[in-house]
């Protein structure tokens, strides 16, 4: 499954994060995160991945809360495992509601990519992913096209895209639109395919 938390941790707190794999990408504010083998400062617009066998600590260094998005990657035995403890605020804004369809025995890659569109783009070509991807419409407000509907998607809307799932993205505002994309993908395949699946693939 795909979860994604918003994470805000108090201004000199800290709290933990453990048990999964995830992607820290840093919203506002100072985040000091130290893991058994690894220490670093994240700002506005950093990111750290860590894995489902680490365990960090995660500290608000700045002189203001340190506010994150949270992108794990997880098993359904783990979707009600508490990730961040107290004094952080946690709220969650997306989980699929089954597993990622469509995988495939065998080793995958997980990644977190930004994508940024320029003001008054047209539609790219028409694509899909290799496996699966839980989007984040970071900053501006982006034109999704699929199943021939075309729907508005602003700032702050999750987004899961399955494999197979056929789509287009254009940005018809006048300032760049940001997209944050979690992606699992078949080891050594492209994350992102243009065109359609061949006809009765999986």
């Amino acid at each position: 499954h795909f979860k994604l938390l918003q994470i805000s941790i108090p201004t000199g707190q800290s709290t933990s994060s453990r048990g999964a794999n995830g992607f820290l990408f840093q919203m506002s504010g100072t985040l000091a995160v130290t893991t058994s083998g690894d220490s670093r400062t994240l700002r506005n617009g950093d990111a750290m991945f860590v894995g489902r066998g680490e365990s960090a600590t995660l500290k608000a260094a700045g002189p203001e809360p340190a506010v994150f998005l949270h992108f794990l990657l997880l098993p359904a035995a783990d979707l009600e495992k508490l990730i961040e403890g107290s004094p952080a605020v946690v709220t969650e804004l997306y989980r699929t509601a089954a597993p990622i369809p469509d995988l495939k025995p065998g080793p995958y890659e997980f990644t977190l990519t930004r994508v940024t569109f320029p003001p008054r783009m047209p539609s790219n070509p028409p694509h899909y992913r290799s496996g699966g991807a839980l989007y984040y419409v970071l900053s501006g407000a982006g034109r999704m096209t699929f199943e021939g509907k075309t729907e508005n998607k602003p700032a702050g809307t999750p987004l899961f895209e399955h494999y197979g799932m056929v789509h287009q993205w254009g940005n018809p505002g006048d300032t760049p639109l940001v997209l944050l994309q979690a992606n699992i993908s078949p080891e050594g395949v492209p994350a992102v395919i243009f065109g359609t699946p061949p006809a009765g693939s999986k």
